[in-house]
């Protein structure tokens, strides 16, 4: 799900999803970069649930789409102010997704790009030579090396009600990994480092615009 960084049926994706950044650091950081308030916003294939929720309460007005590599909005030309995409679109910024957030995007629009940035405890549960946790977030990677994105690092968590609650979600979600890194747990909550790529329209930063506190890329 777009929602998530790992694919898992229900009700575990929903445990996940209770689990992932209760703080709601990623909304916050995607409203600050945005800004979001009072905008048209393409949602791309983000279900109901908190993070929904949270983004609604942002007070935008939400186009939800469909999440699809190459990327298909289906929007008419320069008809909205934000696109989101959520773990499941723009892997890896190819020419074409940029040119289709571009030609939805109004003058100023800006792209956010949901990955996960690894050097944490949730990445011990995926394969470690997955691209957003080696190339993507590097200086000469797809999105840093001349797309016009920007990074923000967000330190997050998945928190859990008890460490024998996450010990059994580990298990049952991720088998053996997740045996291994619930077993080292010792508070109930693991790291879960979250890159935001941001981007103008057209990767040209409109006049009079600023940078928005970005971490440093890899």
């Amino acid at each position: 799900m777009a929602d998530l960084p790992f694919n898992l049926p229900d009700p575990l994706a929903q445990r996940l999803r209770a689990a992932a950044d209760a703080e709601g650091k990623i909304v916050r950081a995607l409203e600050a970069l945005g800004p979001l308030s009072g905008r048209d916003v393409a949602l791309l294939g983000v279900p109901a649930g908190p993070l929904r929720d949270r983004l609604a309460a942002t007070g935008i007005r939400p186009r939800h789409l469909a999440a699809s590599e190459p990327a298909r909005l289906g929007l008419p030309d320069s008809s909205v102010d934000v696109v989101i995409a959520l773990w499941g679109a723009f892997d890896g910024a190819s020419e074409a997704d940029l040119s289709e957030a571009d030609r939805v995007l109004r003058p100023g629009g800006r792209l956010l790009v949901v990955h996960d940035y690894g050097r944490d405890d949730v990445s011990s549960l995926a394969d470690a030579a997955a691209p957003q946790y080696r190339e993507w977030s590097h200086r000469m990677g797809p999105f840093l090396r001349g797309g016009g994105f920007r990074i923000r690092v967000l330190h997050c968590f998945w928190t859990f009600p008890s460490v024998e609650d996450g010990q059994a979600f580990l298990a049952e979600a991720f088998g053996e990994r997740g045996t291994a890194l619930g077993a080292a747990m010792r508070r109930p909550r693991l790291s879960w480092n979250v890159a935001v790529y941001h981007r103008w329209r057209g990767g040209i930063a409109p006049e009079g615009a600023t940078p928005s506190g970005d971490g440093d890329p890899a």
